[in-house]
């Protein structure tokens, strides 16, 4: 997570220094989601195969591969290295996002909503370690930021020692994907539908307004790196704070309402910093993105293994993770270039759609419970 939060708070600032043109700036952002997206598949597939600890002490390895690139791209100032060492550095992500999946793994289902909120805590932390090594090896060397890597490879080697303390879980070696129903099937089902269409939405909105905010902040309307470091940081525990609550809320109102409470969240997000763009409205508007992007992501997460059996875990998981993250890395892609040509208020607009989309599913799954559930009570009347 402090990878993640390091390359989005300081990926699209090297990038405006380094790329050819100035809508090309989030495009390392881009890579870096890309990255993490196109590995996902073979990542979940491996761990199938290896197990988990292996391919996450792998992917730990990657990670500090791609520090290493950095900083050999920054020596030379040369950008087209620069992208392919932020899609390294996403590859190595890529496995870190099943660490969720893990922890659910691990536990029993009634605790699974715990479990899994349990592990995005950690992006609290994440959240001021990895805009803090940024700022503070930014002068480090000769080289603006090469020094900001360096430290970021201490860390992916730190994770690399720490995951030696992991204990798989068991599991039933006789389990095969293949005798579980065919993907189709299985997407069709609402449930799935809502747990996908709600990770979708919650990275798609995150991605575009969370690349574009240093840009907008610092360069477009003259705040300080320090307060847009400040902004970000909030965000990025506004991200994981809430997961102490989550499992409360989940109890109280249900996965539904967790959802809905997220769409909520994110529509204010807009109203907040559509127009006023003081620094409390640029923080208040990423704090709230923050928490609508917790309760969309913990919601789709806690529904996704409802719609689907244990022989057909890691299947469903690789497309969800795929989907998702690799929708996050066009809104990256996409960031800068509806920034600069279209504009902030355009880009936030971007987010009624997608969530109108969320709201319409939510809809139908709904309907869908109430049939079944009058169609269970005339049977046992």
């Amino acid at each position: 997570m402090s990878i993640a939060s390091f390359v989005i708070f300081v990926g699209s600032i090297i990038g405006k220094t380094l790329a050819p043109e100035p809508s090309l700036a989030t495009m390392p952002v881009a890579a870096f989601i890309l990255g993490s997206a196109l590995a996902t598949l073979p990542v979940i597939l491996s761990m199938r195969r290896y197990q988990r600890k292996r391919v996450f002490l792998c992917c730990a390895l990657i990670a500090g591969l791609g520090c290493l690139l950095a900083m050999y791209a920054l020596q030379l100032q040369s950008f087209s290295v620069y992208l392919i060492a932020v899609v390294v550095l996403g590859i190595g992500l890529a496995a870190g996002q099943q660490y969720r999946f893990a922890a659910m793994e691990s536990v029993a289902s009634p605790e699974a909503p715990k479990a899994a909120s349990r592990v995005l805590i950690g992006g609290i932390g994440a959240a001021f370690l990895g805009p803090e090594l940024a700022v503070r090896g930014e002068h480090l060397t000769m080289t603006a930021y090469q020094g900001s890597f360096a430290l970021l490879m201490v860390v992916a080697i730190a994770v690399f020692f720490v995951l030696f303390l992991f204990v798989e879980p068991p599991r039933d070696e006789q389990q095969s994907d293949a005798g579980g129903r065919p993907l189709l099937e299985i997407l069709a089902q609402p449930v799935i539908l809502v747990a996908v269409i709600s990770g979708c939405a919650g990275f798609a909105i995150m991605s575009l307004v969370m690349t574009s905010t240093p840009l907008h902040m610092h360069f477009d309307n003259g705040h300080s790196l320090v307060d847009t470091k400040w902004v970000i940081q909030s965000h990025i525990v506004a991200m994981f704070l809430p997961s102490f609550f989550v499992p409360w809320i989940i109890r109280r109102i249900g996965v539904q309402g967790l959802i809905s409470l997220g769409i909520v969240a994110l529509l204010m997000m807009v109203v907040v910093v559509f127009s006023e763009y003081a620094f409390v409205n640029y923080w208040l508007s990423l704090v709230l993105l923050g928490i609508g992007w917790n309760f969309l992501f913990v919601g789709g997460t806690t529904l996704l293994p409802e719609g689907y059996g244990e022989s057909e875990r890691f299947k469903v998981q690789a497309l969800n993770d795929f989907t998702i993250f690799g929708i996050q890395a066009v809104g990256a892609l996409l960031a800068g270039w509806i920034l600069s040509t279209l504009g902030w208020q355009t880009l936030l607009l971007i987010s009624l759609p997608i969530l109108a989309l969320l709201i319409a599913t939510l809809i139908y799954w709904r309907r869908g419970r109430h049939q079944q559930m009058a169609g269970t009570r005339k049977e046992v009347a």
